[in-house]
């Protein structure tokens, strides 16, 4: 905008400016680390729950899906039972089966807290509040390992309520699989903050890109049941 449209002084005009800007970044900021605080004094203690997920995976002219049962408890661990499946039985089974699991193998042999969102796994650095008032927090592994991620954080500035994770895993799985992207959107259902969408897009050597995408719908969380919530509501 051209300082004499408004009449102001260039100098006064870049003043107010800069005074503006420093509150907003003081503001956002403060919240950003409001909301980090928040969010690691948070109980992250998985609990039992049961939801149906929708698997799908595709690379190049392959594609397969699933629907699975899954439950986990802290006692019995996690399992899921596959109730219908179509696609490609590659996909099927060397993709979506082995997420499954995979898994169900971390949690047996109690891998799960190596990729808990902590700081014994990650550093955090806010980087204020984005356009939807999320606050965003650079997320950097201390370790290269497969279930860590670079990336970023959004939380809810109000109480640090994870909403989303993004970014690239810190290691690749295999020599045949390198730059893996996810997305992972979380919301509070019955008092704790559940997975409800992952994707992940994978360059295969040899073979281009691969893409996965998975919901969940709970039935029941910490024993309780629970009303089927839409996905496009946790976005």
């Amino acid at each position: 905008m051209s300082p004499a449209a408004r009449r102001v002084p260039v100098v006064a005009a870049i003043a107010l400016m800069a005074a503006f800007t420093s509150q907003a970044r003081v503001t956002a900021g403060d919240a950003a680390e409001e909301s980090i605080e928040r969010f690691l004094a948070q109980d992250d203690t998985q609990p039992a729950y049961r939801a149906r997920r929708h698997l799908e995976a595709e690379n190049g002219s392959r594609k397969g899906w699933i629907e699975a049962l899954t439950e986990y408890s802290p006692e019995a661990g996690f399992r899921y039972e596959i109730t219908a499946q179509g696609g490609s039985g590659y996909i099927r089974n060397r993709v979506l089966k082995a997420v499954l699991d995979g898994e169900r193998d971390v949690i047996a042999h109690g891998e799960a807290a190596h990729s808990s969102l902590d700081a014994s796994n990650y550093t955090f650095q806010t980087k204020g509040v984005d356009s939807d008032g999320l606050a965003i927090v650079l997320l950097s592994p201390r370790r290269k390992e497969r279930v860590l991620v670079s990336g970023t954080l959004a939380l809810a500035t109000a109480d640090g309520t994870l909403v989303r994770l993004q970014g690239r895993l810190a290691k690749s799985p295999s020599f045949w699989v390198k730059d893996i992207d996810i997305v992972r959107l979380y919301r509070r259902i019955e008092g704790s903050v559940m997975p409800v969408e992952l994707e992940s897009r994978a360059q295969l050597r040899l073979l281009g890109t691969a893409t996965f995408h998975m919901t969940y719908v709970y039935m029941e969380i910490g024993g309780r049941k629970v009303d089927p919530i839409p996905i496009q509501a946790a976005r």
